[in-house]
């Protein structure tokens, strides 16, 4: 996702509202001292105790024990909760996502197929688009979402589909996967892009091979083709980004997330959000990957570093590189070709959205400037070329203390996540694929004993490596419960087990959205676990996790950041 915003306009913006806003958005409080008691509490410590009670003093954890000794710190002036048997556990942490990106529903139109959304054709995706335009005449007119493995025409809209709602005014909707783009015609020319542009390095301007020549653009952009359009289509007000975010902060809270993260986050928002939390606008914790190709110059001549932008709750401990793309999008980098051939070719396998010199020149300079990072990589021949990058750079400019993370890592092999041990890397799965797309990979695209090992956590557990689990928000909604059921069951949409030797236990479930992926953002001393001392973000689940039937049916029935309640279930 990519964001361009009038900086200047929404500093502006909140001072000249500065008292009003103080007011509006004060910070919520927590009580002096709080005590919960006669429940399952899960601190997710090293020894993955379990407590009856835990008592909170201000914003930190006090002690987490039996209900006797946490009962005998109640005074008068103590806030006690019995629990009644429910689970109170550490808040969740989204190990990777795009704040504020759910949010964009504000300003664009929801194109999703089920199960995420209603959209079933070409015609209704039309339709959906129409409608939102009328509702919101100005500018481009944007949607997001769109899954062509899902239409019923079984491709992806055109530039001559988008012309039926307007040949005149820019429209442009995104692919389920953000790796994709589909323009209009005036889309098009607002862009400069024509039958004689070239494709740019690291992406692909799709062409109507029905045309005269073959050479002219069918409105499908891949990869870095799509950055010019992602930042006319996100030209965004102040008002667009406040109301973004607001609402995405409201939806991660109800799920009970308090610590979001935005991954590839472009520089103009980064610079938003830092005062938007600074000014309480919303209460989450963000961990915030800035995209290395925006900032390169700067960062690998030592000219500026992420943490110059921290403010408030808002913290950038790594700088995010996109090696390749989408498995779905068919743009993710394989070392063998796709099941189902991309347009006849039954050679493809995709491509890398970075050169492998330039991944080891990029990789070489961050350690060089000691800056962590995170490698987007789906396919196993990106994996390696992330591999090699790492151990290439560690060998030229040792740094020990370096933690690098995989994004994604979906089809990453045995003898790959054995590499990791050894290099220190930790991937982040985006287990939640299994649910969602795992029927299409075993049928399309990676075919069926491909498919088994997509996501594969037993592997990297068994390795010794440590991972984490995300839902890659907005791409698929905001459900932490549904990551960790993902995770334990590998369950498709169409009923199918994929791969459950790839399984885990709920407790390692668990501890990928909540400690393991606080670690590899730098946070685990602070958030991820119920420790004394440690920031009491936690949330109040309706039964325990580890026992319930399907953990999806639990309810999040309160959420709080540093002790203060942000969000209750009503």
């Amino acid at each position: 996702m990519s964001y361009r915003v009038g900086l200047a306009v929404l500093v502006t913006f909140l001072a000249g509202v500065y008292v009003l806003f103080q007011i509006a958005t004060r910070a919520p409080e927590a009580p002096g001292h709080q005590v919960f008691f006669n429940g399952q509490v899960l601190t997710m410590d090293s020894n993955n105790t379990i407590a009856e009670a835990i008592s909170i003093r201000g914003s930190e954890v006090e002690k987490t024990g039996k209900n006797e000794d946490i009962l005998a710190l109640v005074t008068d002036e103590t806030e006690v909760t019995d629990l009644r048997g429910r689970a109170l556990m550490p808040g969740f942490v989204d190990a990777h996502g795009h704040f504020p990106g759910s949010g964009q529903v504000v300003f664009s139109a929801d194109l999703n197929s089920p199960p995420i959304g209603d959209i079933e054709s070409i015609p209704q995706l039309l339709e959906r688009l129409r409608a939102f335009g009328e509702s919101r005449p100005d500018g481009w007119l944007n949607g997001f979402g769109y899954d062509d493995t899902l239409l019923a025409e079984g491709r992806h809209p055109t530039r001559d589909d988008l012309d039926q709602i307007s040949a005149t005014r820019p429209i442009g909707i995104s692919h389920i996967s953000g790796h994709l783009y589909v323009v209009n015609s005036a889309a098009l020319a607002e862009l400069g892009i024509d039958e004689a542009t070239p494709d740019p390095a690291g992406g692909v301007i799709q062409r109507d091979m029905n045309s005269p020549d073959g050479r002219r653009p069918n409105g499908v952009l891949e990869e870095t083709a799509t950055r010019p359009a992602m930042r006319r289509m996100l030209d965004l007000g102040a008002m667009d980004v406040l109301r973004m975010t607001t609402l995405a902060s409201r939806q991660y809270l109800r799920a009970g997330v308090t610590t979001a993260s935005a991954g590839g986050m472009p520089l103009a928002l980064a610079k938003a959000l830092g005062p938007m939390s600074q000014y309480n606008v919303f209460p989450l914790r963000l961990a915030l990957f800035p995209l290395l190709e925006e900032v390169e110059t700067e960062l690998l001549t030592g000219a500026w570093r992420p943490d110059d932008l921290a403010r408030g709750r808002l913290s950038l401990p790594r700088v995010k590189i996109i090696a390749d793309g989408s498995i779905q999008g068919y743009t993710g980098y394989l070392s063998e070709p796709y099941y189902e051939p991309f347009h006849g070719d039954a050679d493809y396998r995709g491509y890398p959205s970075v050169a492998r010199e330039d991944l080891f020149r990029q990789v070489a300079g961050l350690h060089q400037q000691k800056v962590q990072y995170a490698i987007h990589v789906n396919g196993d021949a990106s994996v390696q070329d992330a591999l090699d990058a790492i151990e290439a750079a560690q060998q030229a400019v040792p740094w020990p203390d370096v933690r690098p993370l995989f994004i994604h890592a979906q089809m990453s092999r045995q003898d790959q996540v054995s590499r990791m041990a050894a290099l220190g890397v930790t991937p982040s799965f985006f287990s939640s694929h299994t649910y969602y797309w795992g029927d299409r990979h075993a049928a399309i695209f990676m075919g069926p004993e491909r498919a088994e090992n997509m996501s594969p956590a037993r592997w990297a557990l068994d390795a010794g490596v440590r991972y984490s689990a995300h839902a890659d928000t907005p791409v698929t909604p905001m459900l932490p419960l549904q990551v960790v059921w993902s995770q334990v069951m590998r369950t498709t949409t169409g009923g199918q087990v994929l791969g459950p030797h790839q399984r885990v236990t709920p407790m390692e479930a668990l501890r990928a959205v909540t400690i393991d992926a606080a670690w590899q953002v730098f946070m685990d001393a602070e958030v991820g676990s119920l420790e004394p001392g440690k920031l009491a973000d936690m949330v109040i689940l309706s039964s325990d996790p580890l026992t319930a039937g399907d953990v999806r049916d639990l309810v999040v029935e309160k959420t709080f950041v540093g002790g203060a309640e942000v969000f209750s279930h009503r």
